[in-house]
């Protein structure tokens, strides 16, 4: 062990009851992990302050205010990925279709002015997010905290549903976000995946198909980054299921978490340790991603990459999503050590002005 790292030691972090409404009687946001979804985000209660300590206007609190959704579908020779994003100027949505054997990557996506031909669920426990048009149909609809994934585009008719194990939990927490602000972000992953998955006109058995969502949303940093990792895997011990990030969710607590055939783990602060890739036509180097105790120690080789840069004047976005191989060890707080070998995943590098 290197001489900087401090031993770790087997720890269960806890989460506390979800309450009903993420904004108390008081106006302010309740923070911490949770054990399930909240009900209401209740962003009208919220007491929203500018800088100098003055209610923000009604303007700056609609604007200030963002959300997006993602889920990743993975199956033996595809993985799916769709997100919607509402950032209040525009509202915007990708998805790709990503051949693990043929190396290949189909993408398409949709931009929308100003709440326009899309709509996003207010609530991570109930509610509908949509968009549509010439290129196809993306929804999510959420009921008592389950997910329906709803896709015509690319190729792809799906309408499944993400399921998790008994008594599974997701990751859900709330952190306080630059001076004012607070971020809700809800996360589980190596979900059970029922309903019916057509792929260019064929049927896929759903058997072997695994996924996660990703529900995040709250009064974020005008100017934000992050790093992200994230699995749902088939393995030889079960249902694994990783969330790893860096960058944002950090002040208080973290949304690193572990899944294991259903079992939640929540893990400490890790770092990413990576060159960011500079040109369209080249792949980063292997990726290193740690935490000082060792609890992980992993490398990622990406093969594939879903990017996008905007420059629209009052928002910028410098977006890279890849696939690729995770080798490594992650230690679950239980102090058991788990190999990971070529286990296929995300890894993300992302820049906003919004």
């Amino acid at each position: 062990m290197p001489a900087n790292r401090v031993p770790w030691t087997p720890n269960v972090l806890t989460s506390s009851t979800a309450p009903k409404s993420l904004i108390d009687d008081r106006g302010c946001a309740v923070y911490g992990h949770f054990d399930g979804p909240v009900d209401n985000l209740a962003t009208d209660k919220f007491c929203y302050f500018n800088e100098m300590d003055k209610p923000a206007s009604k303007w700056a609190k609609y604007f200030d205010f963002k959300q997006f959704q993602f889920v990743s579908i993975v199956t033996p020779h595809y993985v799916i990925g769709v997100a919607l994003a509402d950032i209040r100027y525009v509202g915007s949505a990708f998805c790709y279709l990503y051949d693990i054997k043929q190396n290949q990557l189909l993408e398409t996506s949709w931009l929308k002015p100003l709440g326009m031909g899309y709509q996003m669920s207010a609530s991570p426990m109930q509610g509908s997010a949509k968009i549509s048009g010439a290129k196809g149909t993306v929804e999510f609809d959420i009921e008592q905290g389950a997910w329906r994934v709803k896709l015509a585009t690319l190729g792809i008719e799906a309408d499944l549903n993400l399921q998790p194990e008994p008594l599974s939990l997701p990751m859900a927490m709330c952190n306080p976000t630059g001076y004012s602000g607070w971020t809700y972000t809800e996360k589980h992953n190596a979900l059970n995946v029922k309903g019916k998955l057509i792929i260019n006109h064929e049927p896929q058995p759903l058997q072997r198909v695994t996924a996660g969502y990703d529900f995040s949303a709250g009064f974020m940093r005008r100017e934000t980054s992050w790093r992200w990792a994230s699995i749902n895997s088939l393995t030889e011990e079960g249902r694994l299921g990783l969330n790893l990030a860096a960058g944002v969710n950090e002040t208080g607590c973290n949304e690193n978490a572990f899944w294991l055939n259903g079992e939640r783990h929540l893990l400490g602060a890790v770092h990413f340790e990576f060159t960011r890739q500079r040109s369209a036509e080249d792949l980063p180097l292997q990726w290193r991603v740690y935490s000082d105790n060792g609890q992980v120690e992993l490398t990622f080789t990406p093969q594939n990459c879903r990017q996008e840069k905007l420059n629209l004047w009052l928002i910028k976005s410098n977006f890279r999503q890849y696939l690729g191989h995770f080798n490594g060890v992650i230690t679950d707080n239980l102090g058991k050590k788990h190999q990971l070998t070529n286990v296929l995943g995300l890894t993300e590098d992302h820049f906003a002005r919004w």
